[in-house]
């Protein structure tokens, strides 16, 4: 080019209000006249909320002292959960003793994020569940190798939540699977059971089965025999998740097009090594995000056993609250129990995302 210098691409820069923080709040905060206005009105509330909830949270409030001292504070009264922790999570599970749901819950919480990774998704893995609910059941029961046996009566607080949820959720999916396939089966007999049972389950409060596993059920049984109350909850909960576990699994089915149908057959794959080779692994996959949200809600359904006077965590809480010591500090109290419960449900949201990623890419 005569008499000029040719501009290089890499010379041409982009304005400094396109880049880097200035441009991320240019694009995301300050786009357009509504946007801006948006952005400073929550500018502005947040300023206005944020400083005092802070200020009530950790820089005025009382953590290691009485209940006297809480009450001339002028922020908030963490004392009643330190006072008080052993009791919210382990309920009235023998003092001396409460090592062993320690325990229990630490081989759990070891198994879960051991059973995150697909890789470890092998048969040791099963060994490895079967022996840690082994442990964790000989901890919490005891009346073997000199541990004191303790009644189930006495199990409460977190552990007892805990159990409720985990295990409730994991025997619910594949009796939900079943359900599904069952209501897509050609044998009427079977479809029409599945159809009563998902409509008949679907239709009732998980309250109204609580209180029939608790009150009613016990009045079908022979005179002596009688079931643990934790197993009738959990027996519930199962029942109640399942349905819908079922409806959502039935929607993934329906998702799948015939063609997947007429290749495994034109490979000569009979119906359960279809279903468990071919449709379920896809159809799974698609109902991962609403299958979540049912496990979330179901999680946070397990406090419902409080109308049972079984002391979970919420009960266990609300024990404690009823002691006049401790009465008028029930906003810090739930606090907590709601960051417990919002850790359960973020960890099997984080979860599915993850699993969405990795199956997405074909891993």
């Amino acid at each position: 080019m005569t008499g000029t210098k040719a501009i290089e691409a890499d010379d041409i820069k982009p304005p400094i209000t396109s880049i880097g923080v200035i441009g991320w709040a240019r694009t995301n905060l300050f786009s357009s006249v509504l946007n801006s206005i948006l952005t400073i009105l929550t500018l502005l509330l947040l300023w206005k909320v944020v400083p005092p909830v802070f200020r009530w949270a950790f820089v005025d409030s009382s953590w290691f002292t009485g209940s006297q001292a809480c009450r001339q504070a002028t922020g908030a009264c963490w004392s009643v959960i330190s006072a008080n922790y052993r009791f919210i999570l382990f309920g009235f599970f023998p003092y001396e003793q409460q090592w062993r749901p320690l325990v229990a819950m630490i081989v759990l919480f070891g198994l879960l994020i051991y059973s995150r990774n697909r890789k470890h998704w092998k048969k040791a893995l099963a060994y490895a569940w079967l022996a840690g609910l082994f442990t964790m059941g000989l901890l919490m029961k005891g009346g073997l190798f000199g541990l004191t046996s303790v009644e189930t009566t006495q199990w409460g607080g977190l552990p007892l939540t805990l159990l409720l949820a985990v295990f409730g959720l994991t025997a619910a999916y594949p009796l939900g699977v079943i359900l599904a396939l069952g209501r897509r089966s050609r044998m009427p007999a079977v479809k029409a059971l599945s159809v009563l049972y998902i409509e008949l389950i679907r239709g009732v409060p998980l309250i109204s089965l609580l209180f029939m596993s608790s009150i009613i059920f016990p009045l079908f049984l022979p005179e002596g025999v009688t079931f643990n109350k934790i197993l009738r909850a959990q027996v519930a909960i199962i029942l109640f998740t399942a349905a819908y576990i079922a409806e959502v699994v039935r929607g993934g089915l329906q998702g799948i097009s015939r063609g997947q149908y007429e290749a495994a057959e034109a490979l000569g794959l009979n119906y359960l090594l279809t279903m468990r080779l071919v449709i379920l692994p896809q159809a799974l996959k698609i109902v991962i995000p609403p299958s979540v949200s049912i496990l979330i809600s179901a999680f946070k359904d397990t406090s419902l056993v409080v109308i049972i006077a079984l002391f979970d965590i919420l009960r266990t809480t609300q024990t404690v609250l009823s002691n006049p010591e401790w009465m008028g500090f029930s906003r810090e109290a739930y606090v907590f129990v709601a960051i417990l419960y919002f850790l359960g449900c973020f960890s099997m949201s984080n979860y599915s995302r993850k699993l969405e990623r990795e199956l997405s890419m074909g891993r």
